[in-house]
């Protein structure tokens, strides 16, 4: 979560279903979304225990597993917080090529759960990471690349064997 905190925008992001959103009261942030690429936000969230002003990396921890737990309910957490809920949709990539879709494809495949985290890339100057940025910082810290492309690519070609 530090390194979330450090190295991307800040803004870090719980995805989850519609079904999870719903059953933790959480509506949507807006009335009308009218953003270009759609981002289902709901408002923001804080564990209601557990933290003190919610947003150092540990806080920002236990919220989400406050609110991804399996005994989670509304009354667990509270708004605003320092972490955003997004809605995934329920086809994944197939319905929509987003950042949340393929997070939490790929936490699925990966047999994790249902819920992932994201936070997206910033470079020094502030701008947004491409892919060649990306792959600069996760050569760096060892880490692997995966596009939503990837993500698409493997659902269908395991759908269709």
């Amino acid at each position: 979560m530090a390194l979330l905190i450090r190295e991307c925008s800040g803004i870090v992001c719980l995805c989850i279903s519609e079904e999870k959103s719903r059953h933790l009261n959480l509506r949507p942030m807006v009335e009308t979304n009218n953003s270009k690429n759609q981002t289902a936000f709901t408002i923001s969230i804080e564990a209601k225990e557990g933290v003190e002003s919610g947003v150092s990396a540990k806080d920002r921890v236990t919220t989400i597993r406050t609110a991804v737990a399996e005994n989670a309910v509304a009354d667990h957490i509270a708004s605003p917080g320092h972490v955003f809920p997004l809605i995934a949709k329920k086809g994944g990539v197939f319905e929509r090529r987003g950042h949340t879709e393929g997070s939490v494809d790929l936490v699925k495949m990966a047999n994790l759960g249902d819920d992932a985290v994201l936070c997206e890339l910033t470079n020094e100057d502030g701008s947004m990471a491409r892919l060649p940025e990306i792959v600069d910082f996760a050569v760096k810290k060892e880490m692997s690349v995966v596009t939503i492309e990837d993500i698409y690519a493997y659902r269908k070609m395991v759908m269709s064997n």
